[in-house]
């Protein structure tokens, strides 16, 4: 008797002096095993168990069990983290991390798990890394908890954010916070001081939570959740009409971008240049052509390929247009029907010699990272590439306004437009100035399709879909008058997508075409006419 209780003291004294990391490794060691015979309508409490124990080695484990990539050992119920080698199993131990050796597939039995689980892991994983000491896990973290809130985390959310000193990521635990505490059992204040958070950031995502929270709120409860439903509502049809303005001035800088180079040659040289979208077109291509070659030949210069197509894309229109004046349309000036058949027939001829060099597919032209991505700016979402294009179309229209008023060029060209004849009087050569122009206004459509090329597919048909816009802002704005043009391009963005919501895309044009129409039976020169007494004749 006496040696069976020296036998068991000894046992207890070397279970105390066991380390205690030893100890806790071994308990880990047992809630891993038992995922292998857990049920899928128990599992979620085998992820909390393992969560709450606060180990580090537990994120690889939920990990790989939300991945599909936790077996169970047939033989002895040993839960082991896997990868693929060959038709074999590569083990490796989830505490220790080490290799376990190799084991045919046939022997493990793969831990199921359904959305359900997944959605578990996703909660238990937030609520792990978000005392991390990196910043951006910390906030990825208070992310993925806000998206799949579990009350079983409030603990760890409260916790994290009385030590989170980052604003940021303690505006998203905020949040996170006061939508775990409307589905808890904690006091009708706690839950008051969540809805008022809750009304107060104004999310759009806070809806769902706060519909669901009201249909079970408490009495004293209720009228505090329906004034933040309002509020919020509210809110957010005043963020829906600024994001529409926003869409508005983003297509609005493509149509300015598209028609600013009509309303030089169309208000200079009177003519309707039908061909002026395979302009456009022949810009976006060679952005096409660039890339292909940077990509090839100069990756590490693929940041500035953009940088590079704007003046070959000018160049490039610019001539194709001079030779188009020079050897057509300067025989046809004062026969309008005429110029417009015959650029009709030339961007006919232009898309076709597309098609059959480049093919008829879509090319793809890739966004440097500058141009990539989107960020949020109140309630706005607003995408880098549609700002830069905001930001280009405004240079462009500088620069050329610039180029009208205070150069020689600029000077020749106002002339040639108020009064033609007055002008070659005065020894301007206005043949050589109609070229420019078409050359320039061209060239101006070339690097059009460079920033187009960053919104839209790059095929032979791409101008085809800005051709008519174009004319209706150079009309609506006034032929000839940059002021107009910049002016009919935003009115006219900003109108279409006001319209969409309500009339659809294609009856949305189809009635800003017919205000057109109106507008102009009342202001046959748009906008802002010119001045000039051949004009006014």
């Amino acid at each position: 008797m006496y040696r069976i209780i020296q036998t068991v003291l000894a046992m207890l004294f070397l279970f105390t002096a066991m380390p205690q990391g030893l100890r806790a490794a071994e308990g880990l060691r047992d809630l891993v095993n038992a995922l292998g015979e857990a049920k899928l309508s128990a599992m979620d409490e085998h992820i909390a168990a393992l969560a709450k124990t606060g180990e580090p080695e537990v994120v690889a484990i939920l990990d790989a069990l939300g991945a599909g990539n936790l077996y169970a050992r047939k033989a002895d119920g040993q839960v082991f983290l896997t990868k693929e080698s060959g038709s074999n199993l590569a083990l490796i131990d989830p505490i220790s991390g080490e290799s376990a050796g190799e084991t045919p597939k046939a022997a493990m039995s793969k831990i199921k798990v359904n959305n359900s689980v997944r959605r578990a892991v996703r909660a238990a994983l937030g609520g792990l890394t978000l005392l991390s000491p990196d910043r951006a896990q910390r906030l990825k973290a208070a992310q993925s908890v806000l998206q799949t809130p579990d009350v079983d985390a409030l603990d760890a959310v409260e916790n994290a954010l009385a030590a989170e000193k980052d604003e940021a990521v303690r505006t998203v635990l905020e949040q996170a916070r006061a939508t775990m505490l409307l589905a808890s059992d904690r006091p009708i204040e706690e839950k008051k001081e969540a809805v008022r958070l809750l009304r107060e950031n104004g999310a759009r995502e806070a809806l769902p939570v706060l519909s669901a929270a009201l249909g079970s709120a408490e009495n004293g409860l209720e009228q505090d959740i329906e004034a933040a439903i309002a509020s919020i509502e509210q809110a957010q049809e005043f963020w829906n009409a600024g994001q529409n303005v926003w869409y508005g001035l983003s297509l609005g800088s493509v149509l300015l971008l598209a028609a600013i180079g009509l309303a030089i040659t169309f208000g200079v040289m009177g003519i309707i240049n039908m061909a002026h979208g395979e302009m456009v077109m022949l810009g976006a291509y060679t952005t096409f052509l660039v890339q292909d070659v940077v990509r090839t030949s100069f990756p590490h210069l693929f940041e500035w390929s953009l940088a590079i197509a704007l003046p070959l894309a000018f160049l490039f229109t610019g001539a194709v247009g001079l030779v188009l004046e020079r050897g057509v349309i300067r025989f046809l000036y004062g026969r309008p029907l005429e110029t417009l058949l015959a650029t009709w027939g030339i961007s006919l001829i232009l898309q076709q010699s597309v098609r059959t060099i480049f093919g008829p597919t879509n090319r793809e032209v890739g966004n440097p990272s500058w141009m990539s991505g989107a960020f949020e700016l109140g309630g706005l979402t607003i995408t880098w590439n549609r700002l830069w294009i905001i930001v280009f179309a405004l240079a462009v229209f500088t620069a050329l306004l610039f180029l009208l008023k205070k150069t020689p060029m600029g000077l020749q060209m106002r002339a040639v437009t108020q009064n033609r004849r007055m002008a070659s009087s005065m020894g301007i050569r206005t043949p050589l100035v109609d070229a420019l122009t078409f050359a320039l206004g061209s060239g101006i459509a070339g690097i059009a399709g460079v920033a187009l090329s960053q919104i839209d597919n790059v095929s032979p048909n791409l101008g085809q879909g800005y051709i008519i816009d174009s004319f209706m802002v150079v009309v609506f704005g006034g032929v000839g008058n940059l002021w107009g043009t910049l002016v009919g391009a935003f009115s006219l963005g900003i109108l279409n997508k006001f319209l969409e919501p309500y009339a659809g895309a294609v009856l949305g044009k189809i009635l800003v075409l017919v205000l057109i129409i109106l507008f102009i039976q009342k202001r046959p020169r748009g906008l802002f006419a010119l001045k000039g007494r051949a004009v006014e004749a």
